[in-house]
């Protein structure tokens, strides 16, 4: 992020969930480029410069009856970002062996450990799916396996992918901030067999992967499961998060459609991460 000046919504949220993980969607497409959960809700901030008076007309969510959804606003320099978002950055420990943290973070001393700078908060969910899909890698021989991050947001699960012996990874994601950090998170945790590339499923017409992981929301999953499932190979393992629990359903009729079956899933906070195998 710049030097710019931005302002900082703080959004009182209840229930919080789902309305939480709407409203950064919504609030995504409207402009603002950062958030930090809070107990309350969230904090979204946006560049004084992108702003305009009519940036909440079209956040829907905010018009649910389902929601009680209040708000104030102030201006930051964006000198304070830094420090507000270490304030609200926790470190990941996954069945006391993986650490995902940031620089400042102490280090546990686990056996692998994963440093990130994303200088921005993952959204709803962030540590509940991260933490799950650690977890199915943890329980995966990826030792020369060929892998697809798709995506990567900060490129966590594909360090993770070459910490674990993969020996080539490709980290996709649609943002080009995602694209960005992932480089440099790649960079930071010496990766040598990650590649990084900025685009949508349509980048992996004639690819071929081992094991695909993919940590998106469920209507982009949905979407693009014929593209996944046909760059599986025989014998591989698709994994699938970044939706509920009350989602199996709707998600597994999809993949069963290309043959795959459900091998286990991970429940966590009613957010859940399944296996697949071709």
């Amino acid at each position: 992020m710049s030097d710019s000046i931005y302002l900082s919504y703080n959004f009182t949220i209840s229930p919080k969930e789902p309305a939480t993980e709407i409203l950064i969607a919504e609030l995504g497409y409207a402009g603002f480029e950062s958030f930090v959960e809070t107990d309350k809700g969230v904090i979204a901030y946006v560049q004084k410069d992108e702003w305009n008076q009519h940036i909440l007309d079209a956040i829907f969510v905010l018009s649910n009856d389902e929601f009680n959804i209040s708000y104030d606003v102030e201006e930051i320099e964006q000198t304070n970002w830094n420090s507000e978002w270490e304030k609200n950055f926790s470190p990941i420990q996954v069945d006391d062996m993986v650490s995902i943290r940031a620089p400042f973070h102490d280090n546990p001393n686990l056996k692998y450990d994963i440093i990130i700078e994303p200088k921005m908060s993952f959204g709803t969910g962030h540590h509940e799916t991260t933490h799950m899909m650690v977890q199915h890698l943890l329980n995966l021989n990826l030792k020369d396996k060929k892998i697809l991050d798709m995506g990567c947001g900060t490129g966590i699960l594909a360090i993770f992918a070459e910490m674990r012996g993969a020996k080539s990874i490709d980290a996709i994601d649609i943002d080009n901030w995602c694209f960005l950090n992932s480089v440099e998170n790649a960079e930071r945790n010496n990766c040598k067999s990650i590649s990084v590339y900025e685009g949508d499923a349509s980048l992996l017409i004639n690819k071929k992967y081992d094991v695909i992981i993919a940590n998106i929301n469920r209507n982009i999953l949905l979407n693009d499961m014929s593209i996944y499932t046909n760059c599986l190979n025989e014998n591989g393992i698709l994994l699938l998060s970044g939706f509920y629990q009350e989602d199996i359903p709707i998600i597994d009729t999809e993949v069963s459609k290309y043959g795959l079956k459900m091998e286990t899933f991970i429940e966590r906070n009613n957010w859940v991460a399944l296996k697949y195998e071709k």
